[in-house]
């Protein structure tokens, strides 16, 4: 069958011009080539596909049938190419990025955008996850990117961090005199605290920081949202644990303070997960390189 493509070509071109004269300039070949092709393509299926006359050639009643089939064929083909080339030049396409709403409201909206802008035509669907969700995403096929909390340590994925974050304590109004010098992690564990929930990886991450320290953290509100933890702290219901770079907006206008630990968090990062054994999308390397 592969064999045969060029032939059904070349037999298309013939039809649609009536002649094979017309059809080897078209096709940039010989006369005799596209005749010898012709003539081959009729030994192989055995049926005679064109009446010859002075005029030119017309096809016979098999001829017009297989004719019927090579234009919806070649067709679909034609269309299958122009597909690939639009997934070349980003024209179309789909790309699915696991991503927490945290990170996906203060640090990936503007890529977000900017990527749309210029691809118009790829669709991007965003998963909305927690950092365990969207590796789960991730190794069942669900999304092809996810843009996580670090550290992620998993030997299938291929991590690359993108952003360095620092993680801080804050408090609004009422508290805002812990602010003046740095305090113990003594004095942090006896304040009220405000944290995301357990599962949250940058929960762990500043949890993990205290235990290694002999701190365990029992926190006065524990949050599913980023932004309830900014206005819980705001209203003055307790300290909390923020990323200092997502909160930019609320230290800058003096709606919560800094609170300087004796013994600083460690920074970490934001990075891009996929698979390691699992080949890219030009998509996805394109949606990676307008992040880096």
């Amino acid at each position: 069958m592969v064999g045969k493509l060029d032939l059904y070509r070349i037999f298309q071109v013939v039809s649609r011009n009536k002649s094979f004269s017309k059809a080897a300039q078209e096709l940039f070949m010989t006369q005799s080539a596209v005749s010898q092709a012709i003539s081959k393509l009729e030994k192989e299926l055995d049926i005679q596909l064109f009446h010859r006359t002075a005029r030119g050639v017309e096809l016979t009643t098999e001829g017009n049938l297989l004719d019927e089939h090579v234009k919806s064929a070649l067709g679909i083909i034609q269309a299958a190419e122009d597909k690939l080339l639009e997934f070349k030049t980003f024209k179309s396409g789909q790309l699915r990025i696991g991503v927490g709403d945290t990170i996906s409201r203060y640090y990936l909206l503007p890529y977000l955008e900017q990527f749309h802008d210029r691809y118009p035509g790829v669709n991007l669907n965003i998963l909305n996850r927690t950092t365990s969700e969207i590796i789960d995403l991730i190794k069942s096929g669900k999304a092809e990117l996810g843009i996580c909390n670090l550290p992620v340590e998993d030997e299938q994925l291929e991590v690359i961090p993108c952003k360095e974050i620092q993680d801080i304590f804050v408090c609004g109004e009422k508290y805002k005199k812990l602010a003046e010098k740095p305090i113990s992690l003594d004095h942090l564990m006896q304040l009220p605290l405000i944290f995301l929930e357990r599962k949250s990886n940058s929960r762990k991450f500043v949890e993990n920081f205290l235990q290694e320290r002999g701190y365990q953290v029992s926190p006065l509100f524990e949050l599913g949202s980023y932004d309830l933890v900014l206005e819980f702290t705001k209203i003055n219901l307790g300290i909390s644990c923020v990323i200092k770079e997502f909160a930019k907006d609320y230290l800058e206008r003096e709606d919560l303070y800094e609170i300087r630990l004796e013994e600083n968090i460690p920074k970490r990062s934001i990075g891009i997960c996929y698979l390691k054994d699992v080949p890219l999308s030009q998509t996805a390397k394109k949606f990676i390189e307008s992040i880096l």
